[in-house]
């Protein structure tokens, strides 16, 4: 028998498959994902508990003309196979090859690009309200999932589409989770919804008991009553009530792997007008067993062997998200004032552990960013010591609080910037290059990037003893140990030097990095790079090649990019004359430009110094390895050796 899949080449294909054929197709689709993202490692989880759902949106809907808005996308890969991408889906978050997002360059039938939570409802109000305006007639169908409705943005969206009772449908995946488990008290509301098996009875009889009443002619005040009657029943015994409250019908729950009960309840609820709810409940990495028992792991993952689910590649030690959750750990251990707070990313941000052995101070808000920054400013001026773990690129969407709720007030709040720098395969949405631009210039913020490891413990043991707010960021990935090519420490403060403090949040043995204090990795006569972060080793592998071609190049870890050495870094630009500053972040505003104002400010000493700087240029990162992207940035060793070759030109011709 030859596979259904590989003849759908556009949503039509579906349309005159039977119910039993669907089914099938549905079967070689998980088998396709599973067999597909265990070479190229993706998001497998939510495309396995969307492949009904996704198959009976493109039977009953007519895209590209009918626009289908995914919500965050982590769940549009099947999406991208029926809209004639399979042949292509071998390359997903590869090089050149499919994003692994909806993005509208790649296809008609991605109306809008996404790569962050609850967005879709608010784009699809749009695109329904520009439809009205321009006299067009097509669908509009907003896709979200209950992790993305605890985003108050999904909320804000639904506000106006009952305000303005726009013709749309929005499709409510619920599978239970975001990344993480969901939390809060939206998904103990649509858990009740969820496990009631009378709920569709239940609204019928007393839809059908209103119009009863209706029709016997009572007066006002009985009429009065009959409706408080009617509200309190349907809160008692509806909970989908509040999105009816809001000015949405309400349908379902639906079974959504039942796809006969899917494709019949689209059909009902395609053609009544005005705003419109449909509930779905999936089960996340249905169909492969490693998945459903344990989602969060699956959700993305790097390529694994199918049978076992074990996911290949070992690791080189633990990484920063590791070392951070057990630091924390530590010093929480030490100090009660400390609390943890992340947005839906408990494992990804290494504080699975910290919510175990401190579960009354662990506290995951769901994907609600702005609110866990205004949280955390509040614990912070009742004397409390909060570490916020988010994401570089979701803490972009809590600017405002971090500005006015947060340093405008100086609360000691830590913000702990995971995934900082080029993520790699998740791409523009997801690359964390624009931290450094937009919290450098925030007045009273301190601004760090550890380069390893034990760094990362000297910097978070100093934040927690900072009277004021500070920003770590450090990248995905292995944080390795010490850099140990001639390590030379700027010198000690007197504080440092001195005996150790009685403080539990002294930290390791030696101190806490001390704040604005950059580190000599190694000297040098001809030039200086001056690094920030993990960057150090690229730098460092650079200076080692340049020795070896007659170059001597000092490397400097700044550490911090606010304040900034300035002393340390003028001392090695009035001894070399020349500057490669290195960054993984955008140029403009970044570690560079500090740099640059730096030595402009500093006047005469400095003024002949002949500066480059490294760095993301002003344009959006595509998706690819690490490795890739590091290359095509102008990153890696051998951008950094182009470079000194050419400053050490331009200083000494003759070389």
């Amino acid at each position: 028998m030859s596979d259904l899949l590989d003849s759908i080449e556009s949503p039509k294909d579906l349309k005159d498959l039977s119910l039993s054929d669907l089914a099938r197709l549905a079967d070689e689709i998980r088998r396709f994902l599973v067999d597909t993202i265990s070479v190229t490692g993706g998001h497998l989880a939510p495309n396995l508990g969307v492949v009904e759902l996704t198959l009976a949106l493109h039977r009953v809907f007519d895209a590209p003309r009918d626009l289908i808005v995914w919500d965050v996308g982590h769940q549009a890969y099947v999406h991208k196979l029926l809209t004639g991408r399979r042949d292509r889906f071998h390359t997903i978050r590869q090089l050149g090859g499919l994003a692994g997002f909806p993005k509208r360059e790649e296809s008609s039938y991605d109306p809008f690009g996404v790569g962050h939570g609850s967005t879709s409802i608010s784009a699809a109000l749009g695109m329904a309200v520009a439809r009205d305006l321009t006299g067009r007639q097509h669908h509009v169908i907003a896709m979200i999932g209950d992790g993305s409705l605890t985003g108050g943005m999904a909320f804000e969206g639904l506000n106006q589409v009952g305000e303005l009772h726009t013709d749309m449908i929005v499709v409510l995946n619920d599978n239970g989770m975001s990344i993480s488990p969901n939390v809060g008290a939206l998904s103990r509301y649509l858990q009740r919804v969820r496990v009631g098996p009378t709920y569709t009875r239940a609204k019928r009889q007393i839809e059908d008991l209103i119009q009863r009443f209706d029709h016997l002619g009572l007066g006002a005040q009985a009429m009065d009553a009959v409706r408080k009657l009617k509200h309190g029943a349907k809160h008692v015994l509806l909970p989908g009530a509040l999105f009816e409250d809001l000015g949405l019908q309400y349908f379902g729950p639906v079974d959504g792997h039942d796809i006969d009960a899917l494709i019949d309840t689209l059909r009902h609820v395609k053609d009544i007008p005005g705003p419109r709810l449909l509930h779905v409940m999936t089960q996340k990495g249905k169909g492969y067993e490693h998945a459903e028992r344990d989602a969060e792991a699956f959700h993305g993952i790097r390529p694994f062997d199918v049978s076992s689910g074990k996911q290949n590649g070992q690791s080189s030690g633990p990484s920063f998200s590791s070392v951070f959750g057990d630091v924390l750990c530590r010093l929480a251990d030490e100090d009660d004032r400390v609390v943890a707070i992340t947005a839906s990313m408990r494992a990804g941000t290494g504080l699975s552990k910290f919510a175990g052995r401190h579960p009354n101070r662990f506290f995951d808000v769901g994907m609600a960013e702005e609110h866990a920054v205004t949280f955390a400013a509040g614990l912070a001026v009742q004397g409390l010591r909060p570490v916020v773990a988010i994401y570089s690129t979701f803490l972009q969407r809590s600017y405002d609080q971090i500005v006015h709720d947060v340093c405008l007030q100086n609360l000691p709040v830590v913000f702990c910037l995971d995934r900082a720098g080029l993520v790699g395969r998740d791409g523009p949405t997801h690359h964390g290059v624009f931290d450094l631009s937009y919290l450098r210039h925030i007045p009273g913020l301190v601004v760090a990037a550890p380069r390893d490891g034990p760094e990362l413990e000297r910097m978070l043991t100093m934040a927690l003893r900072h009277d004021g707010p500070v920003a770590i960021r450090y990248p995905a990935g292995a944080a390795g140990g010490p850099t140990s090519v001639g390590q030379r420490e700027a010198p000690a403060s007197p504080a440092e030097a001195g005996a150790p403090s009685a403080d539990p949040l002294r930290g390791p043995a030696g101190g806490p990095t001390e704040v604005g204090r950059g580190v000599v990795l190694r000297e040098g006569r001809d030039l200086a790079i001056v690094t920030i972060g993990t960057c150090a080793d690229a730098a460092l592998r650079a200076a080692v090649t340049l020795s070896e071609r007659g170059i001597d190049a000092a490397v400097i870890d700044a550490r911090f990019v606010k304040p900034l050495d300035a002393d340390l870094i003028c001392e090695w630009t009035e001894r070399t004359g020349a500057l490669i500053t290195v960054e993984e972040n955008v140029l403009q505003g970044g570690f560079g430009s500090a740099v640059l104002e730096m030595v402009s400010e500093r006047g005469p000493g400095t003024a002949a110094v002949l500066v480059k700087r490294l760095g993301i240029a002003d344009e959006f990162v595509c998706h690819g390895s690490r490795a890739e992207l590091n290359a095509a940035c102008g990153l890696d060793d051998a951008a950094i050796i182009a470079e000194a070759h050419e400053l050490v030109a331009q200083r000494c011709p003759a070389r």
